[in-house]
């Protein structure tokens, strides 16, 4: 009876530090998918070259947003288009996510959040920009990658 109680202990113990740990695990990845979007968004803002602000991103990487009416395929066909825009003038001078959200499955993390930030035109006018956002991202040698983005505008009130 007593060498029972001492195994179940044992084992519920066991069990425990494992939940602690793999607990302390998935919040590190969180925290790792959160840095790698808001590392792409630093690389905006300082103007780096598009292929700076990929770092991050897949080869194989997929986009749905607002402005293109069609699936982007490939990280070649974003980083041409974030290239072009680059010579606009226009660019981002603030960026930020509110009420961030990390599921993590295995090696795939889903990140859910409400982007806010500000946009300035060439001609130096400022103008909020709001979007609902999912990005997912895949674990690969150790790197949390961008594999797929879906960016949806929200109407600004006016």
């Amino acid at each position: 009876m007593m060498r029972t109680r001492k195994l179940r202990l044992v084992a519920v113990s066991t069990a425990a530090i494992f939940c602690l740990g793999t607990t302390s695990a998935m919040a590190d990845d969180a925290a790792d998918v959160i840095a790698a979007a808001k590392a792409q968004w630093a690389a905006g803002i300082s103007m780096a070259s598009a292929a700076k602000q990929m770092e991050s991103v897949a080869d194989d990487y997929t986009e749905f947003n607002p402005a293109y009416p069609t699936r982007l395929d490939g990280k070649a066909l974003s980083m041409t288009l974030a290239e072009a825009a680059l010579k606009d003038g226009a660019r981002t001078i603030a960026a930020d996510m509110a009420n961030e959200k990390v599921q993590i499955y295995g090696n795939t993390a889903i990140l859910t959040y409400n982007y806010i930030g500000v946009g300035q035109s060439k001609e130096g006018q400022n103008e909020p920009i709001a979007a609902k956002s999912t990005r997912v991202y895949v674990k690969q040698n150790g790197k949390w990658m961008l594999v797929h983005a879906n960016f949806a505008p929200v109407a600004m009130p006016e």
